[in-house]
């Protein structure tokens, strides 16, 4: 029997494995341990400044989160980085649905990393108002853009508040001016308000259309195309050309209707084709005539200086808004007040007034 043990042979047996590949990323398991890592404030902003994108993610993240001690670190990040930040274009970029906006930020985000240009995309990417998930698909959309050595793509879901969207997606633009990306494209969810929001936020507002759904000039807010410093008509390549040439001419038409803009800029309106890249180089043209035109009469300046005060009423919004949902006593009266509506014991408006007057006078007497 011994013998016959000795003599088995197993069929299940480990076979030799195949000599590992190297690491690809020989930097590799340095940002490994500083992402693990418990970073100081101080830490945090150096690594900023020198451009380690996994620690840039990673302050991002901090910005983002909802926690009290997140936000306080985040704040002291940002308050360092300021210094350092400042030195971008800050171009907005909305578009009606279909119209192809993340083709066309890989289009021109290649273009200018092509030319030695550090870009910085900032999407912000619609959430389900039932479950408050999101996509964020921008990264698997920009193939080429998102393995870019001289790119960076940070999808941010809009969970449904625009105006926590707006206060993050500033304090981020922070954060990459400081990490040295010297543009930064900010990308809207293309629907509501905000165009509106992204407007207060850049220098320059590009508003991306097509030639061939329907009815173009009543097909977008007026308000949006006041907004817009360029329009530019995407697809304008094979059969579409000819209807992009045409559709060029009714909106130039259109914009000469609309009131003197405050930048004193006439809006330009341009064709092009993210597919080919045809116009491209056009559309940057525009935006680097529009800066320096704005730079020497000041109004580019002016503008950072509004949306810095800005900035500032709305934080106070913000925040005394979520001071006021995160007090435990108002959670209270809000679920009795609620109850006293339904059963029409008192009003909206009356129970509304009630809250405040209970969160005020909590405040006062403390």
């Amino acid at each position: 029997m011994d013998e016959i043990t000795e003599d088995f042979q197993s069929a299940l047996q480990v076979q030799p494995g195949i000599e590992q590949p190297s690491v690809v990323n020989p930097h590799l398991d340095k940002n490994l341990h500083k992402k693990r890592a418990v970073l100081s404030v101080d830490e945090y902003v150096e690594e900023i400044i020198q451009g380690n994108r996994i620690i840039l993610s990673k302050a991002i993240t901090l910005i983002e989160s909802s926690l009290s001690e997140h936000q306080h670190i985040a704040q002291q990040i940002i308050a360092k980085c300021l210094p350092k930040a400042g030195d971008s274009i800050r171009i907005g970029i909305t578009g009606v649905p279909g119209v192809g906006k993340s083709t066309f930020i890989e289009a021109l985000g290649k273009h200018l990393t092509s030319k030695g240009h550090k870009l910085a995309v900032l999407a912000i990417d619609p959430s389900s108002e039932r479950s408050k998930g999101s996509i964020l698909g921008d990264k698997t959309r920009m193939e080429e853009l998102a393995t870019d050595a001289n790119a960076f793509i940070r999808p941010s879901p809009s969970a449904g508040s625009l105006g926590g969207v707006a206060r993050k997606t500033r304090e981020t633009i922070v954060l990459c001016e400081a990490a040295g990306f010297d543009i930064i494209f900010v990308e809207t969810v293309g629907v509501g308000q905000s165009e509106t929001t992204v407007h207060g936020m850049v220098d320059f507002f590009l508003l991306l259309m097509l030639a061939n759904a329907g009815d173009e000039l009543q097909g977008i807010k007026r308000g949006i195309m006041e907004m817009a410093d360029t329009i530019a008509i995407n697809k304008a390549d094979g059969d579409n050309l000819k209807m992009a040439t045409l559709a060029k001419a009714q909106y130039q038409n259109a914009l000469h209707l609309f009131p003197p803009t405050e930048s004193g800029w006439i809006p330009e309106v341009s064709t092009c084709s993210a597919y080919t890249r045809d116009g491209i180089k056009n559309v940057w043209e525009i935006i680097l005539k529009f800066v320096d035109f704005t730079k020497n009469n000041n109004f580019f300046d002016i503008k950072r200086q509004h949306q810095a005060t800005k900035i500032m009423l709305e934080t106070v919004n913000e925040n005394l808004k979520n001071r006021f949902y995160s007090d435990k006593n108002i959670q209270k009266q809000i679920t009795k007040y609620q109850q006293d509506i339904l059963e029409n014991k008192i009003s909206s408006y009356v129970a509304a007034q009630l809250l405040l007057d209970t969160y005020f006078n909590d405040k006062f007497n403390e």
